[in-house]
């Protein structure tokens, strides 16, 4: 692999880093601000377009009354409330499919060009398996919180924050191994 090759692959890595990095941060925020449990559903495709409409924006949440949270801490809240808790959940999940589209189109341009060493496809292709399994496991982590109890598990979120500081540091170390 060329120095040129290696440097457009470690800034793409670090660059994977730094977006994880932010996630976690709107995940923080997410948290403090009890917007993780807004988005009852999860449609990774359709989901990409937040409501557009004041009916669209009632469906939505008409559709978050009908789940604990509403019902037993947030009976009461206005629609305007729940469009700035429905935002922070939103964006940690736009920014997840951001980083997925950030993760697979240079994968794919570095593999068309046969830029990979068969070493380095291996990890790449483990790295997006883990962020896959990393979006999966956000949603069981919401799911826990969506049934009984309005809260998301403790051990649920200690975990996905766990695997998204493990995400993070297999690609920095694969980016400084290249």
């Amino acid at each position: 692999m060329d120095k040129k090759t290696k440097h457009q692959i470690t800034t793409w890595l670090i660059s994977a880093c730094l977006i994880i990095f932010l996630m976690v941060i709107i995940g923080g925020i997410t948290r403090l601000t009890r917007s993780g449990l807004s988005m009852v559903e999860w449609n990774p495709i359709s989901g990409v377009i937040p409501p557009t409409t004041e009916s669209a924006w009632i469906t939505e949440f008409e559709k978050y009354q009908d789940f604990p949270e509403y019902q037993k801490l947030n009976q009461g809240m206005t629609l305007s409330q729940f469009k700035f808790i429905f935002f922070w959940e939103y964006i940690h999940r736009l920014i997840g499919r951001l980083l997925g589209v950030f993760f697979i189109i240079p994968f794919a341009y570095f593999f068309i060009k046969k830029k990979l060493s068969p070493p380095l496809m291996k990890k790449l292709l483990l790295m997006f398996i883990f962020g896959g399994l990393q979006g999966l496991y956000g949603w069981y982590m919401v799911k826990s919180g969506l049934i009984y109890h309005p809260n998301v598990s403790h051990y649920r979120l200690a975990g996905h924050l766990v695997l998204a500081f493990g995400l993070m540091a297999y690609i920095l170390w694969t980016a400084l191994d290249v």
